[in-house]
């Protein structure tokens, strides 16, 4: 996958900004369009950023050491070899891209299980810049010829499309050159044959297209000329999701659920699953109620005031059942109660039914996985019968939970990965019985570890209890770090559970301490209405002044830090690649108190409404970068 997106972005490179077409993409596209991605007005998309906070942090002459060094290496370790390899110069493309850039993946075959189930197509509008893309694209295939490269010419519609060729082989050789892969050699012996990659380009007025295979070109040529092909602007899902999200965004997503799910269950077959534990596919998804699902939206808009991002999950109120049934939470208050602290650099309140959510989640496993939900059981109906016959966990833990889940954390204690990894936090679940609740818990932790459970230790603080054991390993509290305890005590009408004794005695005497609260910070109860406000059932906080200065102060410090990559879609190439390390040069990067006002804080919100589940995101712009 990784060769073909490579493949893809080189090509996108090569043909960079190109599309004046008449119609725009959602009129071009067809209906069967699974995944359409959009950016309307690439000219504006780049003043945008360039007057973003990011855009101005990436021009501003602190940064310049770093951004020099960045874009130095690029050009010289991955820009300038795949230029060679690929026998074209991407500077030559840079200023075609004035219209609407778009991206889709459409229905290609009935046959889900075929190699070409998927059409990809990128389209890209030049505008008034027509005969430069014609140029443009004569001087690719003029190079591509002259690098001795495969290619051939097809005819779509009258118009003269090229199809360059390479092979995957081709492809990962360029990858090795740039992030070598210790682990080649040794699988290369059990490597599958080479296969063939052909990327289809060509122009219509001022429009680019680009596909994978010649059909979903064809539907779009046949649009552009005003055929009867159903255009994906006329599906209804994407008309809902386009009038309430789409229209005026300088950016958006949108994804056909329904299809894509129904695609999935025919190339998965009806076969019985090799674990006996799990159901068929066409179970599962039914099961969990996904069936409902019918898209998945994301709008991105940007004003002086800030920038906003709007996800939405489609799913009609009268389709919700399994999974997403369970997450409705109420619209109740949200916000930070008066014991979060104002230097809390994270913060979410998730108002959600959890006796509710429970109980459903059991009946959901019955009907899907009968096997697992019997392992369940069995754990509940063991746990504290060694102590107390009569001691029912599902009473005592499931029947104490309240509706009312919040966490919030601190900084980072130290500079270290598993400091920055994992920073003082605090989780709380309400409860009308909180010491039943807790008591139960520490019985649920000592079940997770058999007949050798952790050993507790119990003790007094103003007047409370706080359990204290070993974290068990199932709880991956202890990865990457030494073995930390975990803490918990009831107050306050919730269970407040943390590796970090200090937050957990901090909350204990909340009550008794006149701290400033997260709540007072100035400000955000005006911001939070730019995402619902905090009434939606969920609410959330961060402060990215004080993550990003952790983080920068951190790698100032460690310069090594690829290791925070290595999780990425790159993995451990990334990880451990000497390129890498020296395009981010973080000694180069300025102090953070150089660059701080392009930084300030972010909220969040969520709800379910008619429609399905929506959530807001909003960055405000930072106060010193108003005008």
């Amino acid at each position: 996958m990784k060769k073909r997106m490579l493949w893809c972005a080189a090509v996108v490179l090569a043909g960079f900004s190109s599309f004046a077409a008449v119609l725009p993409a959602e009129k071009l596209l067809p209906d069967d369009t699974l995944v359409f991605i959009s950016v309307p007005d690439c000219a504006r998309f780049r003043t945008i950023f360039d007057s973003s906070p990011q855009g101005q942090l990436w021009a501003d002459p602190a940064m310049k050491p770093f951004k020099d060094n960045f874009l130095k290496k690029i050009q010289a370790d991955l820009v300038a070899p795949l230029e060679k390899d690929l026998g074209i110069r991407f500077s030559d493309y840079k200023e075609l891209a004035e219209g609407e850039l778009a991206f889709a993946l459409t229905q290609n075959s009935a046959d889900a299980k075929s190699e070409e189930s998927l059409g990809m197509v990128l389209l890209l509008d030049a505008k008034d810049k027509k005969e430069k893309l014609k140029t443009t694209l004569a001087d690719l295939k003029k190079k591509w010829t002259e690098a001795g490269k495969e290619l051939k010419t097809t005819k779509i519609r009258d118009l003269d499309f090229v199809t360059l060729i390479t092979t995957d082989d081709e492809i990962d050789n360029i990858w090795q050159k740039v992030f070598p892969d210790k682990d080649r050699d040794a699988a290369k012996d059990a490597k599958k044959p080479a296969k063939k990659i052909e990327i289809t380009i060509g122009q219509s007025e001022s429009l680019l297209i680009v596909g994978n295979s010649v059909k979903p070109i064809e539907k779009i040529l046949a649009r552009q000329a005003g055929g009867l092909v159903p255009p994906l602007a006329d599906q209804p899902v994407y008309q809902g999701n386009r009038a309430a999200m789409f229209n005026g965004a300088d950016a958006f997503i949108w994804v056909n659920l329904k299809a894509g799910l129904d695609l999935a269950m025919k190339a998965s077959g009806s076969a019985e699953s090799a674990n006996p534990l799990l159901p068929k596919p066409e179970k599962l998804l039914a099961g969990m109620g996904l069936g409902g699902l019918k898209s998945a939206a994301l709008a991105y808009r940007s004003s002086n005031e800030g920038s906003l991002i709007q996800f939405c999950l489609g799913v009609p109120e009268g389709e919700r059942k399994g999974i997403v049934k369970l997450l409705t939470a109420d619209a109740k208050d949200s916000g930070p109660p008066v014991f979060v602290p104002a230097d809390a650099v994270k913060f979410t309140r998730w108002r959600l039914d959890l006796q509710k959510t429970w109980n459903g989640l059991e009946s959901m496993l019955a009907e899907v996985m009968p096997a697992a939900t019997g392992v369940f059981k069995m754990v509940f109906d063991a746990a504290g019968k060694d102590q107390d016959p009569n001691f029912d966990l599902r009473k005592e833990l499931i029947g104490n939970f309240g509706d009312d889940v919040i966490t919030f954390e601190r900084t980072p204690k130290g500079t270290t990965l598993s400091e920055l990894s994992s920073p003082p936090a605090l989780f709380l679940i309400s409860s009308a019985n909180g010491e039943k609740l807790a008591n139960a818990f520490k019985v649920g932790v000592s079940s997770l570890g058999g007949q050798q459970g952790p050993e507790f230790k119990e003790r007094e603080f103003l007047g409370r209890k706080i359990y204290t054991a070993g974290a068990p390993a199932g709880l991956g509290l202890n990865a990457g770090g030494p073995a930390k305890n975990l803490h918990f005590s009831a107050s306050g009408g919730y269970l407040a559970i943390s590796t970090d004794v200090a937050m957990l005695e901090e909350y204990l005497r909340s009550s008794d301490t006149k701290a400033k609260p997260l709540s007072a910070t100035p400000g955000l109860n005006e911001i939070a209405q730019k995402v619902g406000g905090m009434g939606t059932g969920l609410f959330g906080f961060e402060n990215q002044s004080e993550q990003i200065r952790v983080a920068m102060d951190s790698v100032k410090k460690d310069p090594t830090f690829g290791e925070l990559f290595a999780t990425g879609p790159l993995g451990s190439q990334l990880a451990d690649s000497k390129k890498f390390k020296e395009w981010c040069d973080f000694s180069l990067l300025p102090s953070y108190d150089a660059v701080s006002k392009y930084f300030y804080y972010t909220v969040y919100a969520g709800g379910f409404d008619a429609t399905g589940f929506n959530m807001k995101f909003f960055a405000p712009t930072p106060p010193q970068l108003k005008k």
